[in-house]
């Protein structure tokens, strides 16, 4: 019974796949807010190098070290004070290398909304950090506010639930989903999980329900920041 109610809504679960398949979507008029919205999903390490004439910080030292150094990845890829999005870069890179990682790390949280002006997407991650990519293309970065971090924790929460059922999806990522649909992608430490349905029928459902209404009281409180 649970297998079909997932797979109805789009829950389905899927075995775990080795590197994943870059891809790169533009649902916005911007190209950068379109480069933005793809790095949200961490699925292309080169985007994370860095860039001609920075130096590198520690965590790119380690991504890119050559020969790989795996202690110093496992290191990253488990460091509760590190970004979401580094440690799921981190345990993505021991993926590829044949390495075994710990299952069900929740590390980032991406919800997509298509409006009639375009996709409303707000990513939350581990550490607390915020990103939102209004429908028109305008971004709001949220870094180190304390008073975020609880919202951040009860949209984590709510997510748990849904990670603990389901699996990682074992193909390219999807584009942007259609019009009346939401999308809720989870950055795990063994990979990309999502779940996507009509937003009438996933607001009623027992597991997707929660995180869409903390997704909900996390957009409110970025908007509101975001306008002043």
């Amino acid at each position: 019974m649970l297998k079909k109610l997932l797979a109805a809504i789009g829950l389905g679960a899927a075995a775990a796949s080795g590197a994943a398949t870059i891809t790169n979507y533009s649902p916005y008029a911007s190209e950068s807010s379109n480069v933005i919205y793809n790095l949200l999903f961490c699925d292309d390490l080169a985007a994370f190098k860095v860039k001609p004439g920075a130096s590198p910080t520690h965590w790119q030292q380690v991504l890119f070290s050559e020969p790989v150094d795996v202690a110093a990845l496992e290191a990253l890829a488990f460091d509760v004070n590190q970004e979401g999005r580094i440690r799921y870069l981190a345990s993505s890179k021991l993926r590829e290398l044949g390495k075994s990682v710990k299952p069900k790390i929740l590390l980032g949280v991406i919800i997509e909304v298509p409006l009639t002006g375009g996709l409303d997407t707000l990513a939350a991650f581990s550490e607390g950090g915020i990103r939102y990519v209004n429908q028109s293309g305008k971004l709001v970065v949220i870094e180190g506010v304390a008073n975020f971090l609880p919202m951040v924790k009860r949209l984590f929460a709510a997510s748990e639930p849904v990670v603990s059922r389901i699996g990682p999806w074992d193909k390219p990522r999807l584009a942007p989903p259609k019009q009346g649909n939401v999308r809720l992608t989870f950055l795990v430490s063994d990979g990309l999980y999502f779940g996507e349905g009509p937003m009438p029928v996933m607001e009623r459902e027992a597991m997707a329900g929660p995180v869409i209404q903390g997704a909900t009281e996390l957009l409110q409180a970025v908007v509101a920041t975001g306008t002043k």
